[in-house]
């Protein structure tokens, strides 16, 4: 099981910092991700809202199972290529002085159909690195 864990603090507001990281378009700071969207089955956001993305080497469709502006939102992978079995991600929003300290967990695994432990030895090394990607693009994009 891998567990990734990256955090940062950005100086602007806990909604600003929510509504940003939340967007699904904004994952494409991300260097592997090529698109990302709200899926257009999808309902509004909240609980239930689903995400679709394409990254080099990987798609995605995770379903918002929590959210709670502008404190915390969770997601979990439904689909993907390659397979993961996913227990779920979850963003943490909290006021920091002038900013907002956001923690980003996420938790899978790659079974032997998704490439298995060899995957997860890449995953584990790219993944957190497109997050901090993602968490840098917040900051440049909110703060001035």
């Amino acid at each position: 099981m891998v567990q990734l864990h990256v955090e940062k603090t950005i100086f602007a507001p806990p909604d600003k910092v929510f509504d940003w990281l939340a967007d699904p378009v904004n994952l494409n700071t991300a260097p592997l991700i090529v698109t990302s969207g709200w899926a257009k089955d999808s309902p509004p956001p909240g609980p239930g809202a689903i995400r679709t993305g394409f990254a080099i080497g990987l798609w995605f469709r995770e379903e918002i199972t929590a959210y709670d502006p502008p404190h915390s939102y969770s997601y979990l992978i439904v689909k993907s290529v390659p397979a993961f079995d996913h227990e779920g991600g979850t963003l943490t929003f909290t006021p920091d002085g002038d900013g907002t300290h956001v923690d980003w967990v996420s938790t899978y695994r790659h079974p032997g159909r998704g490439g298995g432990k060899p995957m997860e030895a890449l995953t584990s090394r790219l993944l957190p690195w497109n997050f901090r990607a993602i968490l840098d693009g917040c900051a440049k994009a909110l703060e001035r």
